[in-house]
């Protein structure tokens, strides 16, 4: 299982999110607080909303372990975004460790990430795909499941595009892809759990789910902070109250920091992140 976080607030450093704060995504990367196993070190990647430049996301993504790339630690300090996705891998026993299975995935304006797995799916992978779309099928590059549930969020996204607002689409299309993958999981994994904590976004809303098969107790862990501002400073990161409009929202997999706000989100529920970052909490039908 992987570890990832969701910033969605007025413009920070990236290095606040992902190499600043005591438990920091770095840190995460080597020695991960709520995992069995605590590294997550094949491969990492950020991506990142520049409105005024792009309504597509920034993409960096590599093979080497977070904690050790010089690369990303330089370009943490020197790039702000307002909207981040970011992700550390640990890659299953049957999936390679090469670019293109590092999360997140950016075609067109969405980026997406996964914590988890699917049921079943290396042995009816074929199955999963025959019922994509052609351009949904066209955007899998690589080999994961992640790659391929995110397909499938696609073509439900792109089924809603007039008929909802920006993260009530979000929202529905998480729904049923997660509605899709229960039910592929019931027919192909001879009752093996799915793990399905993933995040979209579109630049200016997200969506997070906290979801498993398996019994609630179990499910991969996810907290949220909300409604301040997100400061770090030498290690010490904080929310502070903010100016009207200037809130921010972080979902992550474990906390970044023992500042008191942070909230566990329930099992099989869906965080539903709106661009004034107000936040809502839905239990996940399935």
């Amino acid at each position: 299982m992987c570890r990832f976080l969701l910033y969605v607030g007025s413009p920070v450093a990236v290095a606040d999110l992902i190499t600043e704060p005591a438990n920091s995504l770095i840190h995460q990367s080597f020695y991960s607080e709520e995992r069995e196993e605590p590294l997550n070190g094949d491969g990492f990647g950020i991506a990142w909303y520049v409105p005024e430049l792009s309504h597509a996301p920034g993409l960096f993504r590599s093979i080497s372990p977070a904690w050790s790339n010089r690369n990303l630690l330089r370009l943490s300090h020197l790039t702000q975004t307002h909207c981040l996705l970011a992700h550390v891998r640990a890659a299953s026993n049957e999936m390679s460790v090469s670019e293109v299975n590092c999360h997140p995935f950016t075609p067109g304006p969405l980026g997406f990430m996964h914590n988890g797995d699917v049921a079943g799916f290396h042995a009816h992978r074929r199955t999963l795909m025959h019922k994509l779309s052609e351009a949904a099928y066209a955007v899998v590059e690589g080999s994961t499941d992640s790659e391929f549930l995110f397909a499938y969020l696609l073509d439900h996204w792109r089924a809603l595009r007039n008929d909802h607002d920006g993260a009530a689409r979000l929202a529905s299309a998480m729904q049923k892809t997660i509605a899709d993958i229960v039910a592929f999981a019931r027919s192909h994994s001879g009752g093996a759990p799915s793990y399905l904590n993933m995040a979209v976004s579109d630049g200016i809303h997200a969506v997070v789910s906290r979801f498993t098969t398996d019994t609630p107790e179990h499910a991969e862990s996810l907290h949220i902070h909300t409604g301040k501002v997100y400061r770090c400073r030498d290690g010490a990161c904080i929310m502070e109250e903010p100016a009207h409009g200037q809130g921010a929202v972080i979902v992550s997999s474990e906390r970044l920091s023992e500042d008191p706000g942070w909230e566990v989100v329930p099992p099989n529920h869906l965080v539903v992140v709106r661009g004034d970052r107000n936040v809502e909490l839905s239990p996940i039908d399935s």
